[in-house]
């Protein structure tokens, strides 16, 4: 049995009827009745049953309300109520008892729970098998992905189908051809790198690009020669230039110690050639002063712990010291406390700088992105910010594979890096809201999107394993690629695939204001420019006796592995003003005391009091944690409004002033065009928040996952602003 185009061909592999879905722990009131189906694709339930309406939720083209797709699925777990059992299944394993309730574990902290009272127990048995079966699929080509492209896509005699063409007509580079490359080296002024095809078809190294920049004076006779000494083969990659002439350099490890010192002083040679005034070259070693990826994986399996599974019911002060206790936010800054300090090193000393680690696959993935993050407003834009994602994380060869899990192979090699990085952003995003075109939303829908195996983006580990796998997909397949290398899947970036236009309008951040971005000034339609005078100080402000919030005192990227998010203050402050201020400490005081420019130089404060908890990443399926009509969407739901009445008003004096009378049409329907999700109505209609807001917006609770209702949580406090405190020693510090 095949589901329709619609379904995106999935097939059923099994079902059951008669299933209740649980909305309620206490009892089974509210709870929905239907069908239970497992596809090739995804969990689905079917009901005829209608939960409250949720207006203005956002909803996936691939996905309906009730879909977990199996990559999503991290435990299946059925239960017998009468023998007391529980067993967690894994693929191919037998179920010597028959559920009568299944609970999926969710990667996205969703927890679903069915009732299988009234359902036949051997069809409840089988479904839930399946789920378990295909949920865990032991080759990459099992994947969904791969049927959906090679049915989807291309035809029988290989060409293009649907009048599909993946990735096209997008507005950002995929970095998968040497002009786009070129365009890259163009906008930094990089003028002493050029691209290197030496690894076209994966020849030299598998988990490279097959384009990538070094400098002009490496030549690719001398690169070759370099390549067996470096691990994996992953000779240097230039990531990014500063205006100075400063550059971005990543590389993996030296394997060979008896060339570690050559092979250092000749790249750093050629990296110092490309500098117009020859500047040095330092180099961080991110395996020393970071944490590893087990560590981040621990921390962010105590999350989990802590915000899903775990009850409410804790004081607030436990639950706040247990937030702590997981080392996640002290992760968080430890990676911006470091990429803080290359920035310092390429904007204050005019150095170039190479991020070293073992493979250079994962910590450096996060540094180099962060740095260009906080030196580049172009990365800053939503286009931007995607192809800084697919610089380097896709096509620098991250695995993605591997850190997601999608093959349930290796639970050591998991890792949530992506969700580190994201997190990352946000905390910058929170900080400087307006310097930023994308919202949270964004950020959590693009961490949702690992969980579809039908793009390219978090498919695979490098473009080579792409590549590989597709063709021998398509060869199995009997799927003729014609001049195609390999089945192209699409990018995560063509949204379209997953929402509506106006669902898309949610990436978009109201108070952001790019380069050349049009204002009204006088009556005049103005191209706006942003000078430093435009903004006040007031997120950066702080006493002068905590400037020390990036560098611990020493001019230098050494790193303590764990060390404390406490700044060591003397309890004498009197020998504090006598401490003799490095250069890295004046840059940022110097940088903290002015005004802040959002189209220049962003640098995060890092003191425990700025760093708070993603609330809408990780409570958004929490009822209790679910605020009505608050959050930072009142905030975005008026600022989306003013932000639509100015643009109609702009377009009113653009037509004035271009001699024709604007007509308005008062019944006419909304531009669907508009930039924002909430539009500017009728003075008639009323502007308050609406009833069917809470703080997770878009995402609504309702149905998608079951918990002990606890009304008056303790939580409350935290939930309606107050900051995650790292440490309660800072309470008394931070009132300096």
């Amino acid at each position: 049995m095949r589901l329709g185009d619609r379904h995106l061909r999935e097939i059923v592999v099994n079902e059951v009827s008669f299933v209740r879905k649980c909305i309620g722990a206490d009892s089974s009131h509210g709870d929905l009745w239907g069908k239970l189906i497992c596809t090739n694709f995804k969990v689905s339930f079917i009901t005829h049953d209608a939960l409250p309406k949720q207006r203005f939720q956002v909803a996936n083209r691939l996905l309906g309300e009730h879909d977990v797709p199996l990559a999503c699925v991290e435990q299946v777990v059925t239960v017998n109520d009468a023998k007391g059992k529980q067993k967690v299944l894994c693929s191919n394993q037998k179920l010597k008892f028959n559920p009568t309730e299944l609970i999926l574990y969710c990667k996205d902290f969703r927890i679903i729970r069915f009732r299988f009272d009234e359902a036949g127990p051997q069809s409840a048995k089988k479904v839930c098998l399946a789920i378990a079966h295909y949920s865990q699929p032991a080759d990459p080509q099992l994947l969904f992905g791969f049927e959906y492209v090679g049915k989807q896509y291309y035809g029988s005699l290989g060409e293009r189908v649907n009048g599909v063409d993946p990735g096209g007509g997008l507005q950002m580079p995929l970095f998968d051809r040497p002009s786009e490359w070129d365009r890259e080296i163009k906008r930094t002024g990089a003028a002493e790198w050029r691209v290197c095809s030496i690894n076209e078809g994966y020849i030299v190294s598998s988990s490279l690009p097959e384009y990538f920049v070094v400098p002009v004076s490496l030549a690719d006779q001398d690169l070759k020669q370099y390549l067996c000494f470096f691990t994996a083969h992953r000779i240097p990659l230039w990531c990014w230039n500063h205006p100075n002439g400063s550059a971005l350099v990543r590389m993996a490890s030296i394997s060979d110690p008896l060339q570690q010192r050559k092979l250092d002083q000749r790249i750093c040679s050629a990296i110092t050639k490309s500098h117009p005034q020859r500047s040095d070259v330092l180099k961080s070693d991110l395996d020393k002063n970071l944490p590893n990826i087990q560590d981040i994986q621990a921390a962010f399996v105590k999350v989990r712990q802590i915000c899903v599974i775990e009850p409410f019911e804790e004081s607030e002060e436990k639950w706040l010291s247990s937030m702590e206790s997981s080392r996640w936010l002290e992760y968080v800054r430890t990676f911006l406390k470091h990429s803080a300090e290359v920035v310092y090193l390429l904007e204050g000393k005019h150095v170039s700088v190479i991020l070293q680690e073992e493979e250079d696959r994962d910590l450096s993935c996060v540094v180099s992105s962060l740095v260009q993050l906080m030196l580049d407003p172009h990365f800053r834009s939503l286009t931007g910010f995607q192809s800084l994602v697919q610089k380097e994380w896709v096509m620098a060869g991250h695995r993605f594979l591997d850190r997601c899990n999608h093959l349930k192979k290796n639970d050591k090699e998991e890792s949530p890096l992506f969700q580190l990085f994201l997190d990352c952003v946000w905390q910058i995003i929170n900080q400087y809201p307006a310097a930023f075109e994308f919202t949270e939303t964004y950020l959590t829908v693009l961490s949702d999107s690992m969980w579809i195996p039908v793009f390219s983006t978090f498919l695979f580990n490098c473009p080579q394993q792409r590549t590989e796998n597709s063709m021998d997909f398509a060869k199995s397949k009997c799927i003729p690629l014609g001049e195609e290398k390999a089945l192209r899947f699409p990018p995560v970036w063509d949204w379209s695939q997953q929402f509506t236009p106006k669902d898309q309008a949610l990436f978009n951040n109201p108070m952001y204001v790019g380069k050349g971005a049009t204002c009204v000034q006088n009556g005049t339609v103005k191209s706006f420019r942003r000078t430093k005078k435009n903004y006040s100080s007031t997120l950066r402000g702080m006493p002068s006796s905590l400037r020390n919030i990036l560098m611990d005192g020493h001019d230098s990227l050494t790193l303590t592995r764990r060390n404390s998010l406490v700044p060591r203050l003397k309890p004498d402050f009197s020998q504090i003003r006598e401490v003799v201020e490095s250069p890295t400490e004046r840059f940022f005081r110097d940088w903290v005391s002015r005004p802040a420019d959002l189209q220049g130089m962003l640098i995060p404060q890092l003191l425990p009091s700025h760093l708070a908890l993603w609330r809408l990443y990780f409570l958004r399926w929490v009822p209790e944690a679910s605020i009505p009509k608050g959050g930072p969407v009142t905030a975005y739901h008026k600022l989306s409004q003013l932000a639509d009445e100015v643009e109609k008003l702009q377009s009113q004096l653009r037509q004035y002033k271009g001699g024709s009378t604007p007509t308005s049409n008062p019944s006419a329907p909304p531009s669907d065009h508009s930039r924002m999700y909430f539009k500017a109505g009728s003075t008639h209609e009323p502007s308050s928040t609406p009833e069917y807001l809470s703080s997770s917006f878009p995402f609504s609770p309702v149905g998608n996952m079951c918990r002990r209702s606890i009304l008056g949580t303790p939580l409350s406090k935290f939930l309606n602003g107050a900051k995650i405190w790292l440490s309660t020693e800072t309470l008394a510090n931070e009132a300096l």
